[in-house]
């Protein structure tokens, strides 16, 4: 199934749990919205009974340290939006209001496998509008020492090449080339966890992060030792869960990209900075519509002791 139209849920999805960050229990329904509408958070349980819209967009990323944060600290903000995101947009979800009565969205099992089974228990329909891509036309790039993100123009579709290079021997170097559809998203990307080491959990205690850690939503890392006791859902799960990553970040464009995104050591930060790279330069992309060759289409499947340690570094 191709979608040249813009797509909603066909009916709403709950899915409630805990932040990694935060350890705060928090419930989110994924709502249909209308055309044009894009992926929309409705903040709740603010004090006073207040209420906030923040869209989903680069513009609004007010932090990107171990997560991805939208909105502002003085009126309200959600965290750790990246795997929600990515899922909505690695299987052509639009149009989206994500109603949320905490400040982090939850982190299930480390991966987007959840998002995707809500997706899946909803349905995905076409509204009338088309879809409208965002074309990248000429290269923009951001670099950080010897970490970089670029994106480059493709006649269609959208790829993404993610490296990563740790010290620490059991992740090493690796690297992931994907062609983004529902299908791959959810053969190559769905599944792939978050991950952190031991030794960075006291710091990142005392700095806030990391509260809602486990076993149960993290691979842990202990010098070249996995903790988890059923080891890796990948050999190379870790440049996945990058790339999975990189899916949620750049789904922050407002619209399906139709290009190419490349990053060696790279991460939240840089892939936000490639976004306001691009949109600061208005020739280096056009806002189309209508359906080029490729595009996602839905489909698949759902694959579904503790210890507290750290987030995710990069």
């Amino acid at each position: 199934m191709r979608f040249a139209r813009q797509t909603t849920l066909r009916s709403r999805a709950i899915v409630a749990g805990t932040g990694v960050h935060s350890n705060s229990p928090v419930r989110l329904v994924l709502h249909p919205a209308d055309a044009n509408s894009g992926i929309c958070f409705l903040r709740t349980g603010l004090p006073g009974g207040h209420e906030r819209l923040i869209a989903a967009r680069w513009s609004e990323v007010s932090m990107t340290e171990l997560c991805t944060v939208i909105g502002r600290s003085d009126h309200a903000t959600v965290s750790t939006v990246e795997h929600l995101l990515a899922a909505l947009s690695g299987l052509g979800v639009d149009n989206v209001l994500v109603e949320i009565d905490g400040p982090e969205v939850p982190i299930m099992d480390g991966s987007a496998a959840d998002f995707v089974e809500a997706i899946d228990q909803a349905g995905i329909v076409q509204l009338q509008a088309q879809r409208r891509y965002i074309k990248v036309l000429k290269p923009v790039r951001v670099e950080q020492g010897r970490a970089f993100s670029e994106l480059r123009p493709a006649e269609q579709g959208f790829r993404l090449e993610v490296e990563i290079d740790f010290a620490a021997g059991v992740i090493g170097r690796q690297k992931k080339v994907i062609d983004l559809d529902a299908d791959a998203f959810r053969r190559d990307l769905s599944r792939a966890r978050t991950f952190g080491f031991i030794h960075d959990v006291e710091r990142l205690w005392k700095a806030g992060f990391a509260l809602g850690a486990s076993l149960e939503n993290t691979v842990a890392l202990d010098g070249e030792r996995v903790l988890n006791p059923g080891g890796l859902r990948f050999g190379d799960e870790f440049v996945r869960h990058k790339t999975l990553d990189a899916v949620g970040d750049l789904a922050l464009a407002g619209a399906p990209l139709i290009g190419a995104y490349r990053s060696f050591c790279g991460g939240h930060k840089m892939n936000v900075a490639v976004l306001e790279a691009l949109f600061s330069d208005r020739a280096a992309y056009a806002v189309i519509d209508g359906a080029p060759k490729r595009e996602p289409a839905p489909a698949g499947q759902y694959f579904g002791a503790q210890a507290a340690f750290a987030g995710e570094l990069n």
